[in-house]
């Protein structure tokens, strides 16, 4: 096993949609879940990802 745990990112939103999305959320596991997939498509690992919103 090579720990690599990086899986395909089907992108289903533009970064401008997400970052629209961001700034009107006012639910906070909303935002932490847009925060979640901007690193994925950025290109984070899901480790990674996941650390930068607590999980």
């Amino acid at each position: 096993m090579s720990g690599d745990r990086r899986k395909e990112i089907v992108r289903h939103l533009s970064e401008d949609d997400l970052d629209r999305l961001l700034a009107e959320s006012t639910d906070e596991k909303l935002t932490e879940r847009l925060i979640f997939v901007k690193r994925l498509y950025k290109g984070a690992t899901l480790e990674d990802a996941a650390d930068d919103v607590g999980r």
